[in-house]
């Protein structure tokens, strides 16, 4: 998306966050929280974050419309950083970005100012930047769903470790961890449907509704939670999702001299917490057998 700047007007939006600094660092700095709060309204999201924070160091956001119908890459590179204190940077069009974080105990203030462009409103600017930090605010004081992370480095090829972990037979074995009757039915294309099915102990068939947010082949992975399936019947609205619903689970592929990192982030909340924690290092285990086989 290219601009043109009005280096003359400066805009200023700020929030207070109930939470303490190194919490609210990690958070505004992090892909894995950066992709979680990036958006101005709710029929937009960021579908990838990627994110080198040191001074002269570049950082990059893919922010896209839910219905599909557009997208484009937020990006600059990092002027200043002092942590728990101060980011300043220069976006892509040459406006220039500065964050201040202020500690108070358990409480951090953010003040964001930046350079307006004259393609839009400066208002409807402030506006876009505020429900930004907004949603930060609310992601980071966030009680019901946690991000937990899970990794494991594996001896083979990034494009075996990505085609095994996808590959329905495959899938199958791995996720067997979760559910031993574990099945895909869909497709892992971008903007796709896709539906996680087992069986209960009594024979009911259940699982999840979700939607591929993004699939970069070999790089990333982005799947989004929007109900449960019970039976033939999609439930996505309703009490017994709407805690939860939006819920994303990544996957990152990182190559590293012929082995292959697998980084896993998801949204849990505290009544499946400690099953994911204790079920996911076996799975990935598993993972690392059939590839390294």
């Amino acid at each position: 998306m290219e601009t043109t700047t009005n280096a003359a007007t400066r805009i200023t939006v700020e929030t207070t966050v109930n939470a303490p600094i190194e919490k609210v660092w990690q958070y505004w700095t992090d892909p894995r929280h950066i992709i979680r709060w990036n958006n101005a309204s709710d029929d937009w999201c960021t579908l990838k974050a990627e994110n080198d924070l040191r001074k002269g160091g570049s950082f990059s956001a893919t922010m896209a419309a839910k219905d599909g119908s557009m997208s484009f890459d937020f990006g600059g590179v990092y002027d200043n950083v002092k942590k728990h204190e101060l980011i300043e940077y220069t976006l892509g069009d040459g406006r220039k970005v500065k964050v201040t974080f202020s500690s108070n105990g358990n409480e951090t203030k953010i003040v964001e100012t930046f350079d307006a462009e004259n393609t839009h409103p400066i208002e409807l600017q402030r506006n876009g930047w505020q429900a930004i930090m907004d949603n930060f605010k609310k992601h980071t004081e966030a009680k019901d769903l946690e991000v937990i992370q899970f990794d494991i480095n594996i001896n083979a090829p990034v494009e075996k470790v990505y085609n095994k972990m996808l590959d329905d037979k495959s899938y199958r074995e791995w996720t067997a961890e979760f559910n031993p009757t574990s099945y895909y039915k869909g497709s892992w294309d971008k903007g796709s449907k896709i539906l996680f099915i087992g069986t209960d102990k009594d024979g009911n068939v259940g699982g999840m509704v979700s939607k591929i947010r993004e699939n970069i082949p070999n790089k990333f992975l982005s799947i989004e939670h929007l109900g449960t399936l019970k039976g033939e019947e999609e439930i996505t609205s309703g009490p017994e999702v709407e805690s939860w619903a939006g819920a994303l689970e990544n996957y990152t592929f990182k190559s590293n001299n012929g082995n292959t990192v697998v980084e896993v982030d998801m949204d849990a909340n505290q009544e499946f917490k400690s099953y994911f924690m204790d079920t996911w290092p076996k799975a990935l285990k598993k993972l690392k057998a059939l590839c390294e086989s």
